[in-house]
């Protein structure tokens, strides 16, 4: 099946997770049809994200302060504060799993009870914890960070033709000087230049957000607009969307 072929269901209006001032809503690619990696890349070239099995965008009414980012992966070079982030957990061993399992769940319980208290993700619900991040199917991993065989780290990574998505990450929340976000994000940076694969994608960037912000940090980032992907830094330095569409 084409991508033209998508029916999309269009959810009702709730206030934004970004902006809180504002309402959002979303478009969901209707559940019937049979998504697989391939389709989901395609997807996310289109602006399109995953919570568990649904494909959404957003569809808000004026407002397009979402946009699809992603890290060209060939071109990237660390900072000076992401390579301090990188020699501060040189100690962590990375596995990769395909399977949740209890201790995910109790991280995942920690981490959203320090980090995300009262923000409407219920920590001691586990269903809904291996619905939002699983995913039936897509090729999804569990990439694990270790320090010895303690658990400080899980990021739910899915990989597609054309590098990884970023769905979600959490982490021991007491360990902030670890930076364990950033680090997560710079490793499959890592992983897919090993693999010679272009693009890690991180979600949406809001430049009205603060919460977003530190996706800037990763140059070269891409911004999807109509015309194509842009180079960040292009935007920053005055030049239009229209004619530095990056190539795909």
């Amino acid at each position: 099946m084409k991508l033209q072929s998508l029916r999309l269901l269009v959810g009702s209006s709730h206030t934004c997770g970004y902006l809180p001032q504002r309402n959002a809503r979303s478009a969901f690619v209707d559940p019937a049809f049979p998504l697989n990696d391939t389709l989901y890349g395609a997807l996310l070239d289109q602006g399109f994200r995953r919570s568990g099995n649904y494909a959404y965008r957003p569809m808000c009414h004026l407002c397009r302060s979402c946009r699809s980012v992603r890290i060209a992966a060939r071109d990237f070079k660390p900072d000076r504060s992401q390579r301090r982030c990188l020699r501060a957990n040189a100690d962590l061993s990375l596995r990769v799993v395909t399977q949740l399992a209890e201790e995910h769940y109790q991280l995942y319980r920690r981490y959203l009870q320090a980090r995300h208290a009262g923000g409407g993700m219920d920590p001691d619900d586990g269903e809904a914890f291996r619905e939002f991040l699983g995913c039936s199917w897509g090729n999804t991993e569990f990439w694990e960070f270790r320090r010895g065989r303690e658990l400080l780290g899980v990021s739910v990574v899915d990989r597609i033709p054309l590098g990884y998505s970023a769905v979600y990450t959490f982490f021991a929340p007491e360990l902030p000087e670890r930076s364990l976000g950033t680090y997560a994000i710079l490793r499959q940076v890592e992983r897919a230049r090993l693999q010679d694969l272009p693009y890690v994608y991180l979600g949406y960037w809001v430049e009205d957000s603060e919460k977003m912000d530190y996706k800037k940090r990763f140059q070269p980032l891409e911004v999807l607009h109509p015309s194509g992907w842009v180079r960040l830094d292009r935007i920053a330095a005055g030049d239009g969307f229209a004619d530095n569409a990056a190539s795909k």
